[in-house]
């Protein structure tokens, strides 16, 4: 499967079918709330959101490895990043909230070909080039895709 094709094109044609409301199989995100949850989280792989390093450095190498594997994020994984109880969702409609998933996507990718070999930190993984954000991301999305039921 092409990982990027996957998140360019896939991953927002599941999410338009998900009711805003919809609750996930775990979590307290709804429908609305993980799609903008995602576009934040594809918005620390251009650079413009930084955020810093949560895990430990001596933990990275194993942390990477395992983001790296192609085993799946267990449901419930916790997120530092996140808030106990969700942030109520941004943008007033949910395609509103893909079109905003599909813009940081654009980002993403514009980014590392304007920025050949570049690597920008990952606040859980570490410093990560553009094949290994690639595959994060998909991981990230066909986790959350599980979580309701998409895929």
């Amino acid at each position: 499967m092409d990982k990027l094709a996957f998140l360019k094109t896939e991953f927002p044609k599941l999410v338009r079918t998900l009711n805003p409301e919809a609750k996930g199989e775990w979590g307290v995100l709804n429908g609305q709330q993980m799609v903008e949850h995602m576009a934040d989280s594809i918005s620390y792989a251009t650079g413009k959101n930084t955020q810093k390093l949560q895990s430990p450095v001596e933990h990275l190498d194993k942390y990477k490895s395992f983001a790296m594997s192609d085993k799946e994020f267990k449901p419930n994984t916790p997120n530092s990043l996140m808030p106990a109880v969700p942030s109520p969702v941004i943008k007033p409609t949910m395609e509103e909230a893909v079109q905003e998933l599909e813009k940081q996507i654009a980002a993403f990718i514009n980014y590392f070909e304007s920025n050949k070999g570049a690597t920008i930190t990952n606040p859980f993984f570490g410093d990560l080039n553009f094949e290994e954000w690639v595959h994060l991301l998909h991981k990230h999305a066909v986790h959350h895709s599980k979580q309701f039921r998409l895929l």
